[in-house]
């Protein structure tokens, strides 16, 4: 997976029977095979079409530019889209989560969301640095993580910090990042922000059972390791974030909005039949119609599509604080 990539796929209610799924892709290259075929297929199955939008430089600014200004970009871009006023869903995968719901907490006067379908986001956080790539710049990235992942200058610069949480360095985690720590409402407790996130009429969470580039896996869920540990993974029902209802997750699961998903694969792999179950029924009102004019092709039910390229993490496990 190339943690640079930013996913968010956006649906509006053009019916009473079905929802017409105009897509406002977030990526960090938007000529992505495997992403572009996500799409078509989505399309196809729901009757609509779809849009790609890369935030600045693509893959560059992905990496190099913090989740503020990359969600300030997102939400002026989908406040000019009038086809989205009447309310539309959001598709996160990956790293696009955290657009996404900076997207739905954060954007003042956005159109409202229905929906978040959250394919592998790093929801509670990771322990664990993302691969930039071979480069010089990203040699350096990757040596400034490691080095400083909390001081002003990281976060300022590298997109991958504002998410990065070390269990066993939560003080300065709280006190430097500067992106998830407000995403998750866990400083200061913003009560429009918990509005916001409460109003979705679901939150679909999807994890991938071989998922080795999150560390845990479970954060897509928004698991996570206790404060101060990396013994054990707390369930969500058990950190402190569901159990005080920092950002309203105990809320809507209790309301019975929250979707607890998984799906084989490794980190967004994903095959045709799975996007049907989990995603598609979010996207349509009547998925037995979709589904069953899909099936003129057997190759939707065997394909397996990998929405990322090759990457690497790096244990934070024995670093130093």
């Amino acid at each position: 997976m190339n943690f640079r990539l930013i996913f968010i796929v956006l649906l509006t209610l053009q019916s009473i029977t079905t929802y017409s799924l105009p897509f406002v892709v977030f990526h960090d290259k938007c000529s992505n095979g495997g992403v572009r075929h996500f799409t078509e297929l989505l399309s196809k199955w729901s009757g609509s079409s779809g849009h790609c939008i890369e935030i600045g430089n693509g893959p560059w600014d992905s990496w190099f530019m913090p989740f503020t200004e990359q969600v300030d970009i997102a939400c002026e871009k989908l406040k000019k889209m009038s086809e989205l006023s009447e309310g539309y869903n959001i598709i996160g995968l990956s790293q696009g989560n955290m657009v996404g719901r900076g997207v739905i907490e954060f954007c003042d006067g956005g159109p409202p969301v229905r929906n978040l379908i959250s394919l592998g986001g790093p929801h509670a956080g990771i322990a664990s640095v993302p691969f930039c790539g071979s480069g010089i710049w990203c040699i350096l990235a990757d040596s400034l993580l490691k080095l400083a992942i909390y001081s002003n200058f990281v976060q300022a610069h590298l997109a991958p910090a504002g998410y990065i949480k070390i269990p066993t360095d939560i003080t300065d985690y709280r006190k430097g990042c500067k992106f998830l720590p407000v995403l998750n409402n866990e400083v200061q407790r913003n009560s429009t922000f918990k509005k916001r996130f409460t109003s979705l009429e679901n939150l679909v969470l999807i994890m991938f059972e071989k998922d080795t580039i999150l560390v845990p896996k479970q954060t897509s869920w928004f698991g996570y390791y206790p404060d101060g540990s990396f013994s054990t993974i707390l369930p969500a029902q058990k950190t402190k974030l569901y159990t005080e209802d920092w950002i309203g997750l105990k809320m809507l699961d209790e309301a019975g909005k929250v979707k607890f998903l998984n799906v084989s694969g490794s980190h967004l792999e994903i095959s045709t039949s799975e996007m049907k179950k989990n995603i598609l029924p979010y996207l349509v009102d009547n998925v037995s119609t979709t589904v069953t004019t899909s099936r003129s092709s057997v190759r939707d039910f065997e394909e397996i599509l990998q929405l990322y390229t090759h990457a690497e993490t790096v244990s934070l496990r024995s670093w130093k604080f």
